[in-house]
């Protein structure tokens, strides 16, 4: 079975990802080890909360380097929802630098009349990267859950995979650059589309290792 360390950084309901990333068919393990980390055949960087926070606690543990570590390593990586904004450069949400990985700003929804914020619920996902591996066999449309209220803006619009419509804003809903995808939804959530790409994730990862491993 694919090695899958989930990070622990105290921010997340890291154990409902476990449990989709089981069903899977994965060996998942919660972790604040960088050993650990090194040694996975994939990483899951979940996350739910505030900015500096999630930055604070993943710098006071160590995290960083780890992590950073495990996407040039080729690895595959999936960020998750705060797990995804971590990733970029800052946040307009808080003043602590984010990771740098991802070259770009998170944002706050723009207010408007007829929307709520957060962006809470289902929102369907139009995809930019459909050959993606985490989409394929996806319902179409994918209907996935979110509760969020800033999202992420990168530098380099290339690197979106999807995108998600709220009120009048159509914003990032997820990235992928080679090993590395994070998406704002949380697919544990997102009843069978979500389990699919969570299953999707864990097959990408066995491939990924054998491939490594030949």
């Amino acid at each position: 079975m694919v090695r899958i360390a989930v990070v622990d950084y105290d921010m997340g309901n890291l154990h409902s990802a476990c449990k989709g990333l089981e069903n899977a068919g994965a060996t998942p393990e919660i972790t604040d080890s960088p050993q650990v980390i090194h040694n996975a055949d994939a990483v899951v960087l979940p996350g739910v909360g505030s900015f500096d926070p999630a930055v604070q606690h993943l710098r006071s543990r160590d995290l960083v380097e780890p992590i950073k570590a495990a996407i040039a390593s080729g690895k595959p990586f999936l960020g998750i929802c705060l797990g995804l904004q971590i990733l970029f450069d800052r946040s307009e949400e808080g003043t602590e630098p984010g990771l740098g990985i991802v070259p770009g700003v998170v944002r706050r929804f723009t207010h408007e009349p007829a929307i709520a914020i957060p962006h809470m619920g289902w929102n369907a996902l139009e995809l930019t990267q459909p050959e993606l591996p985490l989409w394929q066999n996806l319902p179409d449309p994918a209907w996935m859950y979110f509760v969020h209220s800033y999202y992420v803006d990168p530098a380099d619009a290339t690197i979106n995979a999807a995108t998600v419509t709220h009120g009048s804003q159509t914003v990032t809903a997820a990235i992928a650059r080679d090993n590395l995808m994070a998406v704002q939804f949380h697919p544990e959530k997102s009843s069978d589309g979500g389990l699919k790409l969570l299953s999707n994730f864990v097959t990408f990862a066995e491939k990924s290792a054998l491939a490594m491993a030949g």
